[in-house]
């Protein structure tokens, strides 16, 4: 599918890379479907705005390719030790010729540095190549009905920042916009352009639910270094930060994913048809992606590499202050048609059941939440099992993760809850495979956020579809 720019043309077109020219519309572009065209990573009228060129900069300009972002998936996977420009061409299939430039050009811009020698078999030791983590950063904004999480994350989706704040999402837009933009620039001042000018270094990864300490690594040799000292952003504008890619925003749905505009927001229908990516892009200065929750949580999941479940298609539930799902496919998020699916919540389980905020009457999410609110949460846990069960025969998925406040205030009651009902309908339609397994999520309370960062990061490796 192509984006609002052509059938399959955006900033790069058709198995576009990290640049797009002067095509797409914005920063950030997408697997399919997306602003900037098919295949579309970073690019677009992203000059000038959230990723740049200028000195300290991320500078993934001119970078194109579904080659390069192999060839960074690679270093990003291979972590500290490296991996050398013949095994990128092994395992990449690109001639060494191939590799060679690309990495000469990701060198060239501070995405990559030399991590040392390794002995080869024969001749001289081959050098080896690291991805530069603070070369880039993103910010991940999870807006939940009563709270607002972001985290500041490095290349290797390494949490450095982290702000939590209390929210009213129905407080109204001026509000919302304004407690975005002040989170923000709070994480992009305190590390990405402290007091004297110089670029924070960027601490080591962290459990999901650890501290969020300062960073204390010193800089390597090699690494991108600013040619004078950059200004703090001013309040509310994030395009003095160095090296910051853009934001992503994950919220309650429905909204429209590609053109970043909300539809009614179940319980807060005064959000109908607000154009928040517009509204954040022209308060902050850089480019915005807007996504549901649930989406965004599965992307940061099938974006995590070892972290994430080893397998192609699972269904995340999210059990907060509402009920949603994101549901990944073939190891793509999907969104469908209209970027709407996964409105989990409001599948209608009993007729003439309680009324919904929604609208409607006996929606799972009203079922769960009841129960929930009488602390019966064996019964919270069958209602949602019984969705999860419906998720199983609808689209034959592995695995069942479940994630959200009020699952992580009970996850054995619910894991096994949802398990006995999906134990259920697997002796019943027999078969060797047995019960779809259910977890809980990797990724803890600021999973959402964290999945919302790679609406900006993914794209770079060729992990999925970000905007």
């Amino acid at each position: 599918m192509g984006g609002v720019n052509g059938a399959n043309g955006g900033g790069t077109g058709a198995g576009g890379g990290l640049d797009g020219g002067a095509g797409g519309r914005a920063g950030v572009g997408a697997g399919a479907g997306g602003r900037s065209g098919a295949g579309a990573g970073v690019g677009g009228d992203a000059v000038g705005r959230g990723i740049r060129g200028g000195a300290g900069g991320a500078n993934l300009l001119a970078l194109r390719s579904h080659n390069t972002a192999l060839v960074l998936d690679l270093l990003r996977g291979a972590g500290a030790e490296g991996i050398s420009r013949l095994e990128l061409a092994e395992q990449t299939g690109l001639t060494p010729q191939a590799v060679s430039k690309i990495t000469a050009r990701l060198r060239e811009r501070g995405l990559a540095a030399e991590a040392g020698r390794r002995a080869s078999t024969g001749g001289k030791p081959r050098t080896v190549l690291r991805l530069v983590p603070e070369a880039g950063h993103a910010i991940g904004v999870h807006l939940d009905r009563d709270e607002l999480r972001a985290v500041l994350v490095d290349l290797d989706g390494a949490v450095v920042g982290e702000r939590r704040v209390p929210l009213d999402l129905g407080a109204g837009a001026d509000a919302v916009v304004e407690a975005v933009a002040e989170t923000a620039r709070e994480l992009t001042a305190d590390t990405l352009c402290p007091p004297d000018g110089s670029v924070a270094a960027v601490s080591t990864p962290r459990p999901p639910d650890g501290p969020v300490a300062a960073a204390s690594t010193p800089r390597p040799p090699d690494s991108p270094l600013p040619a004078a000292p950059t200004p703090r952003p001013p309040d509310g504008n994030l395009a003095a930060a160095p090296t910051l890619l853009g934001l992503g925003v994950a919220l309650p749905g429905p909204l429209d994913h590609v053109r970043g505009v909300l539809h009614r927001v179940t319980g807060f229908p005064e959000w109908d048809g607000f154009p928040l990516r517009d509204a954040l892009e022209e308060r902050l200065g850089v480019p915005v992606v807007v996504d549901k929750d649930t989406n965004a949580a599965a992307l940061g999941l099938t974006a995590g590499g070892d972290r994430g479940p080893a397998t192609a298609s699972f269904a995340y539930l999210h059990l907060g202050t509402g009920l949603g799902a994101g549901l990944v496919i073939g190891g793509a998020v999907h969104r469908g048609a209209r970027t709407g699916a996964g409105e989990f919540g409001h599948q209608v389980i009993q007729l003439d059941g309680p009324p919904c905020t929604c609208g409607a009457r006996g929606c799972i999410e009203a079922l769960c939440l009841a129960a929930v609110g009488r602390g019966d949460l064996a019964e919270a846990a069958r209602v949602l099992g019984a969705g999860a069960a419906n998720l199983a025969g609808l689209l034959d998925i592995d695995l069942v993760l479940l994630g959200g406040r009020t699952v992580a205030a009970a996850p054995g009651a619910f894991v096994e809850g949802v398990g006995a009902v999906l134990d259920a309908r697997a002796r019943r339609e027999g078969g060797r495979e047995g019960a779809v397994p259910v977890r809980i999520a990797p990724g803890g309370a600021r999973g959402v956020a964290e999945g919302a960062a790679q609406l900006l990061l993914a794209p770079l490796f060729g992990r999925g579809d970000g905007g």
